[in-house]
């Protein structure tokens, strides 16, 4: 008589976890980790970013009025949107805008043109010593802004810049700190800044670029010059979108060097720039109200200007 081993049973449907309850529980586990690990960078975010914008938008809708002829106590009243009617009547914030669309004009193809040349030249095949040729041009870029402003403040003022002595040695006298030349001089401070970042940036997106599109190009006839052109620069296209898309919200955010400058010549004032004229406004006029109105004002043109930039980079790239 044999005797059967009785076999197990399988298992039943039900008693299998099924893949979608598998992928369930991972996906509800690593929701909760990412929670977890970005909960203190939208805390933070909260209150350094958040927490003073919206603090900014609700007290630029109102004025500290005095009664009794000026006075009487100090009342917060609601005013509305003339904190911003105020600020754009004023002669001095108007004008501020207007030396910064100049400074935007001089300075992004000063900077951007520069930069890619640099980058083009670096990638290069007859290029040598690349890795000290970055670090030189990256070098300006790791002296703090106010630092940089205080080198070449002393590099033009006239009697101690052995600049403006050399040239007056050969027969050319010039001012840098008038108010012809201040514009120009502050430009080159912040392309002296800024150029060599932007050269890393558009360097390291060259070198992504296939060498073998590159040595098809030479077998075809194709120069360094031509292949740079043709080449390299539609290739790169968003590296440059995103250089465009960060120095013009940059611009607008120019304050440091004009502010150093304004120490050695009076061709720089106050409220030479918008955020000169913001500052200006909340510490020594004590008006904390304008400078919100004006501080939502830049922030308002940045965003304008960035949706622009990006329209435009996007339309390229897909040209």
């Amino acid at each position: 008589m044999v005797t059967q081993i009785p076999r197990k049973a399988a298992p039943t449907k039900a008693a299998r976890p099924s893949k979608a309850r598998k992928t369930q529980a991972m996906s509800g586990t690593g929701g909760r980790t990412a929670a977890l690990f970005l909960t203190p960078f939208f805390a933070v975010f909260t209150l350094a970013m958040v927490a003073p914008v919206a603090y900014s938008i609700v007290l630029s809708f109102f004025a500290q009025q005095k009664s009794g002829l000026g006075f009487g106590e100090a009342k917060t009243s609601f005013v509305g949107l003339e904190n911003y009617f105020q600020v754009l009547q004023s002669e001095s914030f108007v004008g501020g805008i207007g030396r910064l669309a100049m400074y935007c004009l001089l300075y992004i193809p000063c900077m951007v043109g520069g930069a890619l040349a640099f980058a083009l030249l670096l990638d290069a095949a007859v290029a040598r010593a690349r890795k000290l040729f970055q670090l030189l041009v990256f070098l300006p870029h790791a002296v703090p802004g106010v630092i940089a402003a205080l080198i070449w403040a002393y590099l033009y003022t006239p009697g101690v810049s052995p600049i403006v002595s050399v040239l007056e040695t050969g027969g050319i006298s010039l001012n840098f700190l008038d108010n012809h030349l201040i514009l120009p001089s502050i430009v080159n401070i912040a392309v002296w800044e800024w150029t060599g970042y932007n050269v890393i940036i558009l360097f390291t997106a060259l070198q992504a670029v296939s060498r073998e599109v590159l040595e098809a190009a030479r077998v075809d006839g194709a120069g360094e010059i031509r292949a740079a052109f043709s080449i390299k620069l539609p290739l790169i296209l968003p590296a440059l979108s995103v250089i465009m898309l960060f120095t013009v919200i940059g611009t607008l955010q120019l304050f440091t060097e004009p502010s150093i400058i304004s120490k050695a010549t009076a061709s720089v004032t106050s409220t030479w720039v918008p955020n000169m004229w913001a500052y200006d406004a909340a510490f020594n006029r004590h008006n904390l109200n304008q400078a919100a109105a004006a501080s939502i004002i830049i922030a308002l043109m940045a965003a304008v200007l960035s949706w622009a930039v990006t329209r435009f980079s996007s339309r390229m790239n897909k040209a």
